[in-house]
């Protein structure tokens, strides 16, 4: 988690961790800082905005969850290990679940439009089908014609990648590319 203010060479390590939290206003990350883009390049710009969590969040894709400040960080982390394995040779925990697997969702029905040039959000659909309606999205803010992200079928953690028609009509670019594989 990103809490506050790195520079320098240790803004590698996060980029390369599994999920990066970053909360918004407090947590920056960049190599080289506002002064010396303004020396180098004569060009002003904020912390926020060269390596803010929004920044990372939605352009860059460093980021894949941005908290809104400490507490909401801690909430990410406690959801997200709730999803994972201890370590590589366990399976992720499954749980009790009162949802029943076999249920229908009469919603469904109307999630896809008629007119197939009419787009529609994915997440409506992923939300019917996992456990209580509860998904986990991962990198909400990057590349949304892709979702990715946790669920959970009959107790089962699930991973879920989908195209997303709402956004680009789902069409694969460079970053939803890069936001699916990385999932």
């Amino acid at each position: 988690a990103s809490i506050g203010p790195s520079a320098g060479g240790s803004v590698y390590s996060p980029a390369m961790t599994d999920f990066v939290i970053m909360v918004e206003k407090a947590g920056t990350m960049f190599v080289t800082g506002p002064d010396v883009v303004k020396t180098v390049l004569g060009e002003e710009i904020s912390f926020d905005d060269l390596g803010g969590a929004m920044t990372h969040g939605s352009k860059s894709g460093v980021a894949h969850f941005v908290a809104q400040n400490e507490y909401e960080c801690m909430d990410y982390i406690k959801k997200l290990i709730s999803f994972l394995p201890q370590n590589n040779s366990e399976e992720p925990p499954k749980i009790t679940t009162d949802d029943d697997p076999n249920r229908l969702d009469h919603n469904l029905i109307n999630v896809i439009p008629e007119n197939p040039l009419q787009p529609y959000d994915m997440k409506d659909i992923i939300n019917s089908i996992v456990d209580n309606h509860e998904f986990f999205e991962v990198h909400e803010l990057f590349a949304p014609n892709v979702v990715v992200g946790f669920g959970r079928m009959d107790g089962q953690v699930v991973g879920i990648i989908a195209n997303n028609p709402m956004h680009l009509a789902g069409a694969l670019d460079i970053d939803s590319s890069n936001k699916a594989a990385r999932f």
